[in-house]
């Protein structure tokens, strides 16, 4: 993947760590999580959830991306474990974290999933004034006017 849309992707991931998480195979819907970004890890994102998530268990597993400023999109394919290193689940255990799992971070119902990315398909989205005036006047927008696509490890 190319250098400069993998940093706009993490850029904007951690300004947005929102992902839409769905075990593959398995029935119902993606459901949101608040992803936890490591800097120094870009071929992995961290989860605190209930055991008894629909997605607790781990597996195979799909994550969609939509950043904020709908500048980024992403499809990221992977397979969710439970992260073991007690370091990690320290590190990033905060406030946050706390407000959605009240009995603390030692509740034997809490587990920590890595999901381990292989690959991802992103898209960027930057129209632009040139491309926001054909946008608002319905003139015919160029794909390369609209911004970039990539496929591969983020």
């Amino acid at each position: 993947m190319d250098k400069d849309i993998r940093e706009t992707f993490w850029k904007s991931f951690q300004a947005s760590p929102f992902i839409m998480m769905k075990l593959e195979g398995a029935p119902g819907h993606a459901e949101p999580m608040t992803a936890q970004l490591d800097k120094e890890a870009h071929h992995a994102v961290w989860f605190f959830t209930k055991r008894d998530n629909r997605i607790g268990g781990g597996g195979r597993a799909m994550g969609q991306v939509s950043t904020k400023g709908h500048d980024v999109f992403a499809c990221i394919d992977g397979t969710l474990v439970e992260e073991t290193d007690p370091a990690v689940r320290e590190k990033h255990w905060n406030n946050a974290v706390e407000a959605w799992f009240p009995n603390g971070k030692q509740d034997a119902s809490v587990v920590m999933l890595r999901f381990d990315i292989d690959d991802a398909e992103v898209w960027t989205s930057d129209l632009g004034l040139k491309g926001a005036f054909k946008l608002l006047t319905g003139k015919p927008i160029a794909e390369h006017e609209a911004g970039e696509h990539a496929l591969g490890a983020v």
